[in-house]
């Protein structure tokens, strides 16, 4: 994989998030030009900062809303691959902020399409939505690639139009039967609840237990029998990276959609995943039930991986218990002073030697 990324002109928004991140060291490892475009971090501790991202690529910090500052930076950046990761990316901040989350997640997506269709340069287009676009009907299996957009709340929706707005894009500009006419190969990536060293968002269960722990009470868990696809963020990420590789040697036969989600058994029930955080962490980390109302959330997600596993030849790697102890292990190197660029790249290299 080192060998096809190197010197390759990437352009990702997106990159100031807990992905984006991650997915910008790893490029940056691997000797990729990248350009990144997304707002500021959102939250005082974030990855993007503490591991000093920026120092590796060229950042531009402005809104994905923004047509024109957009467009502008794909002319400059001339990437050959783009990744589209800049999201909001919280139900309930989806609740609050309704029409801001249509307007970034989707009109946010169309302005990169259709600026694309301009910077003759591109070859790969992964646009990453999320396991809550597929419409859920309860029914007790894996969601297929094939089956139903949908969302019960404005982001679920929000990322269900996405895919719609991608696979338009792709039918009426970038269609697979006229590869050879304009080369680009669109994709779009769907993962699931994705966790890592270097979270801080707000609203989410492993940041939340960290947070709770530092501050020594117990986590306050709102549905722990909620059933979610957990996943190291290092997983869906290298499903991103393989499949662009895959659009650029082969664009035609990739230019689809594809779920990258944990092996079936590491689909876990949100109170599994809270014992089992607190258990390997020690030292007194507890968690309570949080018994006020909050927004509907769906009580089973899982996708199934079947497609990437026989055609792309995609694979998870890291078992959830690993994914766990590499998280505690990355937040106490931070809490001790470490150089977190350099711890957070050492477990890329873990993960890349690991088959």
């Amino acid at each position: 994989m080192n060998a096809f990324w190197k010197g390759r002109r990437v352009f990702m928004t997106g990159h100031t998030g807990f992905k984006g991140s991650w997915l910008s060291l790893w490029l940056q490892q691997m000797g990729s030009v990248v350009h990144g475009y997304a707002l500021p971090p959102q939250t005082s501790s974030n990855l993007f900062e503490i591991a000093n991202v920026a120092d590796g690529m060229t950042s531009t910090l402005a809104d994905i809303r923004d047509r024109e500052a957009l467009e502008s930076c794909l002319v400059d950046a001339q990437p050959e691959v783009v990744f589209h990761l800049a999201a909001q990316a919280l139900v309930r901040v989806s609740y609050e902020q309704p029409i801001d989350t249509f307007a970034t997640n989707v009109m946010g997506t169309a302005h990169l399409l259709d600026s694309v269709r301009r910077i003759p340069s591109v070859r790969a287009v992964v646009v990453v939505t999320s396991d809550k676009c597929y419409e859920n009907r309860g029914s007790n299996r894996g969601f297929v690639e094939s089956d139903a957009m949908g969302g019960f709340d404005p982001y679920s929706s929000s990322k269900g139009c996405a895919e719609l707005v991608s696979a338009a894009y792709r039918n009426s500009y970038f269609s697979p039967d006229r590869h050879s006419h304009h080369r680009v190969g669109l994709s779009s990536a769907r993962s699931g609840n994705v966790i890592g060293g270097g979270d801080w968002s707000l609203d989410r269960l492993i940041p939340d237990i960290i947070r709770a722990i530092e501050s020594g009470h117990p986590a306050r868990i709102r549905n722990p029998h909620a059933i979610r696809p957990w996943q190291h963020v290092l997983e869906p990420l290298s499903g991103y990276l393989l499949l662009a590789e895959r659009l650029i040697t082969d664009g035609h036969s990739f230019a689809e959609s594809w779920n990258f989600g944990p092996v079936e058994h590491d689909a876990k029930p949100v109170g599994w995943v809270a014992n089992k955080l607190t258990e390997l962490w020690g030292e007194g980390a507890s968690w309570k039930i949080d018994s006020e109302e909050h927004p509907h959330e769906a009580q089973f997600l899982r996708l199934d991986i079947t497609k990437a596993k026989q055609r792309l030849g995609w694979c998870p790697r890291w078992p959830l218990e690993h994914s766990l102890t590499a998280i505690i292990d990355w937040h106490r190197s931070s809490a001790r002073g470490h150089d977190m660029r350099a711890k957070t790249v050492s477990q890329i290299a873990e993960f890349q030697a690991c088959r």
